[in-house]
């Protein structure tokens, strides 16, 4: 029974100081007596993206496969990874390393030598060079 007096209470403070109108007679409504507070809102920070091109020797079938890779980031830090147009769930960075997986892939793209090393859980192995796309 106290809950139901303590939401009753809250309701109809509620209905009282913000003017919330009545659902069962709208034409009860109250005017609010207090402008709306102003909200700040602070714009997100600039990003801007890179997109690599890698072509990577595939071992032991020895194909090579190009792998696009997009780096989203900001001042602050990278903001997202996708490979091939399919965004990572999760990265680490150790220093100019980018440490992701790929469904069984594990994935290592050095942003400073602009290189890609994978490795599909032990079964194969690839290394490749990238290049900056336009």
């Amino acid at each position: 029974m106290p809950q139901r007096w303590l939401c009753a209470g809250l309701s109809a403070l509620l209905v009282g100081s913000i003017g919330i109108a009545n659902a069962a007679n709208p034409a009860q409504a109250v005017a609010s007596p207090v402008a709306a507070p102003a909200v700040e809102t602070t714009a997100p920070p600039a990003t801007d993206r890179v997109m690599l091109v890698c072509e990577a020797a595939y071992l032991p079938a020895r194909t090579v496969w190009k792998r696009t890779v997009e780096i989203i980031y900001d001042r602050q830090r990278i903001r997202s990874v996708a490979i091939d147009g399919v965004a990572v769930y999760a990265f680490s960075v150790r220093g100019t390393l980018i440490l992701t997986s790929l469904d069984n892939e594990r994935v290592q793209i050095d942003t400073d030598t602009q290189t890609w090393t994978s490795d599909f859980r032990g079964l194969a192995q690839s290394q490749g060079h990238c290049e900056r796309a336009a």
